[in-house]
């Protein structure tokens, strides 16, 4: 299991129109690429110095293969959808993640 990590900074004055975009919007978009078998989107709880609220949204990929296929087939659409949506408005890097170990308390 692959993550890819988005981890976003947004502007607050834009923060609850982008929240709202990501719900309905983009993670959906997403999703239907057929590439992420889930998403998850976390605040980060550490406040920047330079202001804006930053997020975490991790999506779920089956392989490296299949994450691969996002970038060579999805990615550059999607980004571009998110820029023209909030220009200037955000910061963004992107991290890949591979899941090596699992484990879950269970009563």
């Amino acid at each position: 299991m692959y993550i890819y990590n988005v981890t976003i900074n947004i502007e607050e004055n834009i923060h609850e129109a982008w929240l709202k975009w990501m719900r309905e919007k983009h993670i959906p978009d997403m999703l239907a690429t057929g590439k992420f078998l889930q998403a998850r989107m976390c605040r980060v709880m550490v406040v920047e110095e330079s202001g804006g609220i930053t997020y975490a949204i991790q999506y779920h990929a089956p392989s490296r293969e299949v994450l691969q296929q996002y970038y060579e087939e999805d990615a550059n659409r999607l980004r571009q959808d998110a820029l023209s949506q909030f220009p200037d408005k955000f910061v963004a890097f992107r991290t890949e993640l591979e899941v090596v170990d699992e484990q879950s308390f269970r009563l």
